[in-house]
Parts: C-alpha cells; structure tokens; sequence
C-alpha cells in the first residue's frame, strides 16, 4: 500500500534558512519513504526570489523560445526544461516578487538527502518537484525536476508482457508519478510544500547513492520531435538561422523523398560531394532563372527544417547539403 502524507506547519521559508532541518521537524520519516519538496519552497529557501519585470526575468531564466502565443511564451529553460514561462511563478509569493526555478534542482535533492540522512538519519529519497503543462492536453500536473536516491525512470525494454510480447518503448516516469502523486495532498491552495510518500521502498537507492537525477528525464535536444511550435518551425526554417530545435537530421533517403514532394514538378538526383551531397533539381526545358531560383530557395528551406544546411558557395554553385551532427 502506498501512502501520501502531506507535510504542514512549515510556515512561510524564507531565504538562508535550514529547509532540511525545517523537514525533518516537521514531517514524520522513515527508511525508504520519498520526500517530495516543492521547487517554490526550495527555491524561497535559496534566494531565488526577485522584484521586478516578469517578461525580463521571463527572458534572463530562457535558453531558446520554443513556441509563443500572445502573451504565453513555452520556452527551453538553461535546465532544459520546457515549460511556461520558464517555471516563474508569481503566486504564494509576497505581492511584486516573482520565484525562480533552483538554480540546480539537482544538486538541491541531494544536499537535503545528506542532510536528512545525516548522523543516523532515515534513508529517503528526496524530489524537488514543480508543475507543467502537457503539450497534447488541458490541465497542469506536477513533474520532477530535481531527484536524489530514487529510481526516476523504469525502463521496460527487452521484457516481455504476460503475452508474450517484447517491450521496447515503454518506460514510466517513476519520479514525475509519484510527483504528480504528491501534488494531490500539496499544491498552490493547501500551502503544504511538501509530502511524504510511503510503501516506495523499491524505488529507494541505498545509502549514499544518489542516481543519475531527474536530468535523466530531460531529453536531448537531438531527439526532441516537438522542439519547435509549428508556426516558429517555419519561421525558423525561413529565417535559417538558428538551427536548434529541430532535432537530429534525417537519413537521405527521406530528404530525398521530401524533395520530391515539396518540388514535384522538379526531377531531383543526388550525389556524393565529400562528407555532404550535391543535389541537381533537372526542371522542364523553358523554365526560366527565377523558377529555377525559387525552386532552389524552397529546398534549401525544406532541407534547413530536416537538419540539412547548405554548404557554402555563391549563388551559382550547385546545390550542397551537409547534415546537422550533434
């Protein structure tokens, strides 16, 4: 049985104090439960509350933009988080101060496992958890973004079902479930910035083993499908020039496939140029130069957005592309 025990009569942390210690007398814990702290109450804690502007501060805390509609910007954080507004939030906060992420939710996790566990203290393992949106869905839940001495992904590949099957995808989020777990006993409203988590004991690494954290969670730019909204993508291919966010390169064979789409009325045959490849689009005979121009213009726009650039040379060498290594 798994229990969710939400931890009250904190009060209100401000910066410099002992959070762990705070913790540790105000919540009842024991070997193998999961500590789950809000971000906002570490961050408090840590000195990242500040007054002033929210869209500088929107913009200090951004790594890239990956999408803005109106007012709302989702952006890629320096933690590589993608989140609204780069995770500031302005509420339980005293009026006109806005709270930053932690600075390494990470390291945070781990400072408050040794702490706790310090002097013959329980072995727990520690989340420093905040709220996100979904891409694909309404409503927030909450996620991990620090960890330390939990198990934060169950990868299931190479085992099979109970029918048989071989799995190869599947592998939950074990540090954002019991995250979004917590959040049903904390939250904005409750004013309890942490929970307890009991019946965890498996997911519990041992003593002095911290994990790999919840940057583990955090995928790679490379392998981001959704690194871009759609109407920035196409901007960004437009503009060719910031190459981020669109992941890896694809192989060849589907940049051809591609070209042939985007320029049907084109014949389009490539061919070895060194480490890149040179691209011939053969048009109808009559086309003139500013056909051929814009049609060369629309591949290399179609190339950009499939991690392909092209090589330099002047408006009259041939087409060249080269793909993106990471």
């Amino acid at each position: 049985m798994i229990t969710c025990l939400p931890v009250t009569g904190l009060g209100e942390v401000t910066e410099g104090e002992d959070l762990a210690a705070l913790l540790a007398t105000a919540a009842e814990l024991r070997d193998g439960d999961v500590l789950v702290v809000t971000s906002k109450v570490v961050s408090k804690a840590e000195g990242r509350v500040i007054a002033g502007d929210r869209a500088e501060a929107i913009v200090g805390e951004t790594d890239r933009v990956v999408a803005r509609r109106g007012p709302t910007s989702i952006v890629r954080t320096r933690h590589g988080l993608v989140m609204a507004a780069a995770g500031i939030d302005a509420s339980n906060t005293v009026p006109g101060t806005l709270v930053l992420l932690p600075l390494d939710p990470d390291a945070s996790a781990r400072a408050m496992r040794n702490a706790l566990g310090a002097d013959g203290g329980p072995n727990v393992g520690v989340l420093v958890s905040d709220t996100s949106g979904r891409a694909w869905r309404n409503g927030q839940t909450d996620i991990a973004i620090g960890a330390a001495g939990v198990e934060v992904l169950d990868d299931h590949a190479g085992r099979g079902d109970g029918y048989g099957n071989l799995l190869a995808v599947t592998a939950p989020a074990l540090a954002d479930e019991i995250s979004a777990a917590a959040d049903l006993v904390t939250g904005k409203v409750s004013r309890s910035p942490a929970a307890v988590l009991r019946g965890l004991d498996q997911v519990v690494l041992p003593r002095g083993e911290h994990g790999p954290g919840a940057a583990a969670l955090v995928r790679p730019e490379d392998q981001d499908m959704f690194g871009l909204g759609s109407r920035e993508a196409v901007l960004h291919a437009l503009l060719r020039e910031d190459e981020r966010g669109f992941g890896s390169a694809v192989p060849l064979d589907e940049l051809v496939a591609a070209l042939g789409q985007v320029v049907p009325a084109v014949s389009v045959s490539v061919s070895p140029a060194g480490d890149a490849v040179e691209v011939t689009l053969t048009t109808s005979t009559g086309c003139d130069e500013r056909r051929v121009g814009a049609l060369e213009e629309r591949a290399c726009v179609l190339a950009f957005g499939l991690g392909w650039r092209r090589t330099a040379g002047g408006a009259d060498s041939p087409l060249r592309f080269r793909p993106v290594r990471p």
